[in-house]
């Protein structure tokens, strides 16, 4: 069988759970759900979007706490139908359920005349957990492959039972200090300190197949075939033994050292087995003993298997911030972030058992001290705001991300072999083009004291589809949200807003080998999602 369980990867869900980059969220405000075109912002919410833009607010302290409520649902349909088009999988359609009940931002900025000190909190990357209580494809696809493979003892349906929970969560605690040159030109400088944190729980167990005596559980069927391959080498190392070993089974009977009973039985191990019956009976020898270590590492990973596993590390992230006030009406922001080196540490308590090397040593998903690159790339973000009339502001903006120049790539199945581990393959194999989005919003104050808002963001991925699989996908995306703020006094303000995100759906097609006739089975997998957000938060000026 091919690596049963390849579905773990480096990056299960570490990469941006709503709408920004790849492994990037810019979601860092309840004033970014009811306005997520924020990159040119003068609020206390500038301390992530706009850092120099501080130097816009009045003198003294700002503050700002806010939180999002992130729901989100993954569809991967597979249409797998196995050798000939007649075994196909029990569910086609597999939901992923994500959940971020608490997505958290914090602010603080201390505003002097030409001087602003600020500090931030926000989950820069992952932020939620993902649950698959059915797994996904690529947890069924071999094991269905049982049923053709044992259709002539009858077999004819498979079942079992596959869970998988992952949580991914990078924190990002950032100092910045703001500088105003002059009335036109502010400067700043800072730099975060990310945290990074990925669980791994799940199981994948009680694989059956129904064979005409009842459901049996696939590991035993395998350790029987093993078995019979193990009895048949033992009559065949008993006569190569005796110095038989150069005869075929033919020529054995016809010396009378074998019987025709004998001869007949060992014939038709050799044919189960995949071997032309004239071969000699040290090359038969052979053939059952390699059948025999084949199925026993087989039936083993056919067993029950878990994994526990964490996964941290930190990295550091420098960030530089132009704001230019080019007049009453025009504000430009301008911010540049570096790639932020992220190397995580696996803690492992239990380990998918996926393979074996050619010399029988086993393969592990996530050895016990190894090391994962998962780099945060650099991004360059670009906002501007109009206001029109006193009441009116328009926001407009773009963020570029240098996803191919980091180092978070995926490790694939590119040889398709059992026997080999997976390949590690860089993000300018996986990424055609690097990912960018630009927003768009209107905001209309009512009165003094409320205003609502609104606007639009579109993002690429700008992957290509060695990049896709049914755990981690990059889909493009449309995101609209709407909402407002309440002043109750001077220095006291309420944001809250919600959100919805409609990500373009994908597909691409899996080359699946059927093992027992090495054959390539192509089928069509399709990818969706769809996320829902509300943001509230509160802003305090003293």
């Amino acid at each position: 069988m091919r690596k049963l369980l390849t579905f773990f990867t480096g990056t299960l869900i570490t990469g941006s759970l709503f709408a920004g980059g790849l492994v990037t969220n810019t979601n860092q405000s309840a004033s970014w759900v009811r306005l997520p075109a924020r990159n040119a912002s003068v609020n206390i919410d500038a301390v992530y979007y706009n850092p120099a833009g501080l130097m816009k607010l009045e003198n003294g302290f700002h503050f700002s706490v806010s939180n999002q409520t992130i729901f989100q649902t993954k569809e991967v349909e597979n249409f797998y139908a196995g050798p000939g088009g007649a075994y196909g999988l029990n569910e086609s359609l597999y939901i992923g359920k994500v959940k971020a009940p608490f997505f958290p931002s914090i602010y603080a900025a201390y505003k002097m005349d030409r001087l602003a000190f600020s500090l931030g909190f926000n989950p820069v990357g992952g932020g939620g957990g993902a649950l698959y209580e059915e797994g996904l494809p690529s947890f069924e696809m071999s094991a269905s492959d049982l049923v053709p493979a044992l259709a002539s003892q009858g077999a004819t349906a498979y079942r079992l039972d596959a869970f998988l929970e992952g949580t991914s969560v990078f924190f990002g605690f950032q100092g910045g200090v703001s500088y105003k040159i002059n009335d036109f030109l502010s400067v700043a400088a800072g730099l975060r300190y990310v945290t990074a944190k990925n669980t791994y729980l799940g199981h994948l167990q009680d694989i059956e197949i129904n064979l005409p005596s009842g459901w049996t559980r696939a590991d035993l069927i395998m350790t029987g075939i093993a078995g019979q391959a193990t009895t048949a080498a033992t009559s065949t190392t008993a006569l190569v033994t005796g110095g038989a070993g150069s005869l075929t089974l033919a020529q054995a009977e016809a010396a009378t050292i074998i019987t025709t009973a004998q001869r007949l039985a060992l014939e038709g191990a050799l044919t189960a087995f995949g071997s032309p019956t004239s071969v000699t009976i040290s090359q038969a020898d052979a053939v059952f003993k390699g059948a025999a270590a084949r199925y026993t590492a087989t039936a083993t990973l056919l067993g029950d298997q878990e994994v526990d596993v964490e996964q941290t590390g930190a990295g550091y992230t420098p960030f530089f911030s132009v704001n230019i006030s080019a007049s009453e009406v025009l504000n430009i922001g301008i911010k540049y972030e570096m790639a932020t080196k992220l190397e995580l540490k696996n803690k492992t308590k239990l380990d998918f058992l996926t393979g074996f090397t050619a010399e029988g040593v086993p393969i592990t998903m996530f050895p016990e001290g190894a090391l994962t690159r998962n780099d945060m790339p650099a991004m360059l973000a670009v906002g501007i705001d109009v206001k029109p009339l006193s009441n009116i502001k328009i926001s407009l903006g773009g963020n570029y991300y240098f996803d191919k120049a980091a180092d978070y790539g995926h490790k694939l199945d590119l040889d398709q072999n059992s026997s080999t581990p997976s390949t590690f393959v860089p993000n300018s194999d996986i990424i055609d083009q690097n990912g960018f989005s630009i927003q768009g919003g209107l905001e209309y104050n009512i009165s003094g004291n409320f205003l609502v808002s609104g606007g639009y963001v579109f993002a690429n991925k700008g992957v290509n589809n060695k990049y896709q699989s049914d755990l981690t996908y990059g889909l493009a995306t449309h995101t609209f949200g709407a909402g407002g703020a309440f002043s109750i006094s001077d220095n006291f303000r309420i944001n809250f807003g919600a959100s919805y995100t409609k990500y373009v759906n994908d597909e691409q097609t899996i080359n699946h080998v059927f093992a027992p006739l090495s054959l390539v089975i192509p089928a069509r997998e399709t990818y969706a999602k769809r996320t829902m957000m509300l943001g509230v938060g509160l802003d305090l000026s003293f």
